[in-house]
C-alpha cells in the first residue's frame, strides 16, 4: 500500500461547477509530501477500509469530529493589504476624495518597515483565521515594504501573490506619495520581481511577483508600456483595477478614447495570468476581450455598494465565459472575510435582478437573469479563484492543493441550526454558506501545513 504523508476523513463541500457543489460524505483524502491530494477515496471503494484499518490509529491521520466540514482554502482576489490599517473608517466619501484624504498618507507610512511589519503580520494572520489561504496583494510604492509582506507570507505559510504598487503620474498622485518617475518605478518593479522570484524557492506554498500598476490615472504611458514588457519578459501575474467607478472609467476614456479593458490590452497587461479588480463598467466588447485573452474579474461586491456607484452584471460575464473570482478589497471592503463577500454577492445580484426603486413597474425596475445562487458564489470564492489564478487550488479533489478550513457548526455562541443527525448534506452546506463565523473555523491548512487553530 502506498505510504501518504497525512490521511484526513471526513464530509467535504467542493464546487464540481459554477452551479453545482459537490457533496463528499465521509471520504478519505491521501495527501503526500507535496502537500498535494493525491488520492480521495469514498466509502464505497475497495480499497477504503484498508486504507481507514493502515492509517487510523497514527498520527499523521486526522477525523473530523461530529459536526465539522471540510471547505477548500478560499482565494481572496484583491486586498489592499497597507489598508488594513484603515479598514472600517472613511467609507462615507467618494473614491477619488477617499484615496487623497485617507488611503495615500496611510499608505506613505509604509517606508517605515517598523509600522509595515506590525500591519502586514496582522492582515495575513487575520486573512488566515477567515479561512484565506491564498491571497492576491497590493503593497505600496515601496519596494522593500512590498518584499517584507512577501516574506510575512511565505514564513505564515499563507500562498501570496504579491505587487510593488507602480503609481508614477505626478497629475494624479501626491507628492509625498508616488513613484519618482517611471525608470524608478520600472527598475523597482524589476528588482522585487527577482527577488520574491528567490525567495519562491523556499516557499512550499508558493509566493508570486505580480506587476500592479494601480490603476490607469496612476500612471503614465512609459510606466504602463514597461510593465507590460516585465510582465512578458518574467511570465508574471498582472493586477489593476478596471472600469470601477463613474470617475475612473470617464477619466481613461477621456485619455485614451476606448475604455479601460482595451486600454490596458494595448499596453501587454491582459492575459491568462491577469486578475482586474472590480469591472463594473465593462462592455460586450470589454468582456469578450477579457474572455478572448483569459483575464479574470474580481468581484469585490462589498466594495463595490460603497465606491463602484452600480451593481456589477456578474451573472450575464459569467455567461459570456469569462473567469470570475471574489474579493474583499480590504479595506474599500471593511470585511476580511470572503464568505462575508459570498453572502454580499448573492444579495446585490438579486438586487440588480428585481431593481430597487418601488417608484418603477414591476417589469422596469432591474435587469432580468442577474441573480447568482450560494452555489455560485462560494465557487468564485474558492474554485473560480483557483481557475482566475492558473493555479491547482480551490478544489479538494485529486492533483489540487490539501488547503482546507475546517469548519465546526457546533462551536459554543456560534452553533448553527442543525437538529438532525441526518439532516440534507445540501442543506447543512447552505447554513455553513450563510451563517458560520470566523469562530466556527477550527483549523486552516495550506498545502498540507496546518497554519491557524482556533481552541
Amino acid at each position: 500500500m502506498k505510504k501518504y504523508t497525512q490521511v484526513f476523513q471526513g464530509t467535504a463541500f467542493s464546487s464540481k461547477s459554477p452551479k453545482e457543489v459537490k457533496l463528499l460524505k465521509d471520504n478519505l483524502f491521501c495527501i503526500n509530501e507535496n502537500g498535494m491530494i493525491e488520492k480521495v477515496v469514498s466509502p464505497e471503494e475497495a480499497d477504503y477500509q484498508p486504507l481507514l484499518d493502515a492509517y487510523q490509529e497514527k498520527e499523521n491521520f486526522h477525523r473530523l469530529a461530529a459536526g465539522q466540514y471540510f471547505l477548500p482554502g478560499f482565494v481572496d482576489l484583491h486586498v489592499h493589504a497597507p489598508q488594513w490599517a484603515q479598514a472600517g473608517t472613511a467609507l462615507d466619501i467618494p473614491l477619488y476624495d477617499w484615496l487623497n484624504t485617507y488611503t495615500f498618507p496611510l499608505e506613505s507610512k509604509f517606508s517605515d518597515l517598523d509600522f509595515a511589519k506590525d500591519v502586514y503580520q496582522d492582515v495575513v494572520s487575520t486573512l488566515l483565521a477567515n479561512g484565506t489561504t491564498t491571497a492576491l496583494y497590493f503593497a505600496t510604492v515601496h519596494k522593500e515594504a512590498s518584499l517584507l509582506l512577501a516574506e510575512i507570507c511565505a514564513e505564515k505559510g499563507q500562498r501570496g501573490l504579491v505587487g510593488k504598487v507602480v503609481m508614477d503620474n505626478p497629475e494624479q498622485n501626491p507628492d509625498y506619495y508616488r513613484d519618482a518617475d517611471s525608470q524608478t518605478a520600472l527598475a523597482d518593479t524589476e528588482e522585487f520581481i527577482l527577488a520574491v522570484n528567490k525567495l519562491a524557492k523556499s516557499a512550499k506554498q508558493g509566493v508570486y511577483p505580480v506587476v500592479t500598476p494601480r490603476f490607469i490615472p496612476s500612471c503614465t504611458d512609459n510606466a504602463l508600456k514597461g510593465l507590460g514588457e516585465l510582465a512578458a519578459k518574467y511570465d508574471t501575474y498582472v493586477q489593476s483595477h478596471c472600469s470601477e467607478s463613474d470617475w475612473e472609467h470617464g477619466y481613461v476614456k477621456n485619455r485614451f478614447g476606448k475604455n479601460d479593458a482595451f486600454a490596458l490590452h494595448q499596453f501587454g497587461l491582459l492575459g491568462e495570468k491577469s486578475v482586474m479588480a472590480h469591472c463594473n463598467f465593462l462592455t460586450d466588447e470589454d468582456a469578450d476581450l477579457f474572455a478572448a485573452t483569459g483575464t479574470a474579474v474580481c468581484h469585490c461586491p462589498i466594495s463595490n455598494a460603497y465606491f463602484a456607484n452600480s451593481v456589477i452584471p456578474i451573472a450575464h460575464l459569467l455567461s459570456k465565459g469569462v473567469e470570475i473570482g471574489l474579493g474583499t478589497d480590504i479595506s474599500g471592503g471593511f470585511s476580511p472575510s470572503l464568505i462575508n463577500n459570498i453572502r454580499q454577492a448573492v444579495i446585490v445580484s438579486r438586487m440588480l435582478e428585481d431593481g430597487v426603486n418601488s417608484i418603477l413597474p414591476t417589469e422596469e425596475r432591474g435587469v432580468a437573469n442577474s441573480r447568482i445562487t450560494i452555489n455560485e458564489a462560494f465557487y468564485f470564492a474558492t474554485a473560480g479563484g483557483g481557475e482566475s489564478l492558473n493555479l491547482p487550488i480551490g478544489r479538494l479533489e485529486e492533483n489540487y492543493a490539501w488547503d482546507v478550513q475546517i469548519i465546526d457548526t457546533s462551536v459554543a455562541y456560534s452553533k448553527l441550526p442543525i437538529y438532525h443527525a441526518n439532516e440534507n448534506l445540501h442543506d447543512i452546506f447552505q447554513k455553513i454558506m450563510y451563517l458560520v463565523n470566523p469562530e466556527n473555523i477550527r483549523e486552516v491548512w495550506v498545502q498540507g501545513v496546518k497554519v491557524h487553530s482556533r481552541f
